[in-house]
């Protein structure tokens, strides 16, 4: 999302880090930036939504270009196929097959979930690097880099603080958890079942939990995932939201 798709939501250049004993802290952040971007990308993927009191899954296909354009259908289940979100630059609208019926999601909508999951509007709607809306710093362990991630003065998020976990042998994210303006840990995701889509190894799991909902997650895997899929800004319109496939 932009994590899924990101955030998927949600939703996706592996970007080189320099062969220097240790990366920056910037190398660092700029790679998991566009880590399943890259220039263009297409996914199949299924998330998953668990509570204490149901189970919901749905079949996902996006399409995204850099971080500025995304577009996402649901496919299965069919009684919901046809259900899209369209993300261009700061903008974002869903498309509702049932009604025929194209929604445009305000700034006040932005923290709401996205199709009944974990992840928010907001998670889907990133549209610039963190590098420049995040004052970033590094940790090491013997396994691991650390970014500790505090958002500038004029960044517009809810979160006071980000960390990201990173694996010092792949490169690769462990884990991303966001805290509030307070420093109370809000929500953590990990990152699971490392698989390789076409000679780029990426963590296939991503798993959103909420701290403050008992029993409560969002799981997304990725089935398929290819990347410089040939797309451009011309792909991402209002009519290809209301298409089906």
């Amino acid at each position: 999302m932009k994590p899924l798709m990101l955030s998927l939501l949600v939703v996706m250049m592996v970007m080189p880090v320099h062969a220097v004993e240790t990366p920056s802290a910037t190398e660092l952040l700029d790679r998991m930036d566009t880590l399943y971007q890259q220039d263009s990308a297409h996914a199949i993927m299924t998330m998953t939504v668990v509570t204490p009191d149901y189970q919901r899954a749905m079949q996902l296909e996006s399409w995204s270009l850099g971080l500025d354009y995304a577009l996402v259908k649901v496919l299965e289940p069919v009684r919901e196929r046809g259900v899209a979100t369209l993300q261009r630059d700061t903008e974002m609208w869903n498309f509702l097959p049932k009604i025929n019926k194209v929604v445009k999601v305000p700034p006040s909508m932005m923290m709401g979930s996205w199709m009944g999951s974990d992840f928010t509007n907001d998670d889907l709607m990133r549209d610039t690097s963190w590098s420049e809306e995040y004052d970033v710093s590094l940790r090491e362990t013997a396994d691991t880099y650390e970014l500790q991630l505090t958002p500038f003065e004029n960044t517009v998020t809810v979160w006071g603080a980000m960390t990201l976990l990173i694996d010092k042998a792949s490169l690769l994210p462990l884990e991303q958890r966001y805290f509030d303006e307070d420093g109370e840990q809000m929500r953590v995701m990990t990152f699971s079942n490392v698989t390789d889509f076409g000679g780029t190894a990426l963590p296939a799991t991503m798993t959103l939990t909420p701290l403050n909902k008992a029993g409560q997650y969002t799981e997304v895997e990725y089935q398929q995932l290819e990347f410089n899929v040939g797309l451009d800004d011309g792909f991402f319109t209002l009519q290809n939201l209301r298409r089906r496939r």
